[in-house]
């Protein structure tokens, strides 16, 4: 399993920084840096401590460290769910503004009264298009936009 990691400081610090960054809208993604290994942390954390991991054959050694596999839900490794390419840079090199394509509020009103009309007529075909054309990157197999 890897994850992200971020002290509480640094990162209340970047949040801070991005708000003031803010222009109204905006969508900011914090670079952290690169996914640790949970396993290495543990035995980093251990060794930090003065204390040794206890090795499985031989037995010796102060805390065991066991595996007990994902919980449901659980992933093997973080993503971002922004691409890269729409990531442009800030004055902080740890912040990044996301491009996010945005609708007006004459779209939103519209696709409300398109989602509210499907709903009503329990048509989920309707519903599985509207889905399709309005939420950028959804795609399920057999459905068409337009």
């Amino acid at each position: 399993l890897t994850r992200f990691f971020m002290t509480i400081p640094e990162a209340a610090r970047l949040v801070l920084l991005a708000g003031a960054y803010a222009t109204g809208g905006d969508v900011f993604v914090l670079h952290m840096g690169e996914p640790q290994k949970i396993i290495d942390i543990a035995h980093r954390m251990i060794t930090l401590s003065g204390l040794k991991v206890k090795d499985p054959v031989t037995g010796e050694g102060d805390i065991e460290v066991k595996v007990t596999g994902l919980r449901p839900g659980e992933k093997l490794y973080e993503e971002l769910l922004i691409d890269d390419d729409s990531l442009l840079p800030t004055p902080h090199a740890k912040i990044l503004r996301a491009q996010e394509g945005m609708l007006s509020q004459i779209e939103v009103a519209s696709m409300l009264r398109e989602l509210q009309n499907a709903i009503t007529d329990a048509d989920t075909a309707r519903l599985r298009r509207l889905i399709a054309t309005r939420v950028e990157g959804y795609h399920v197999q057999g459905v068409t936009a337009g």
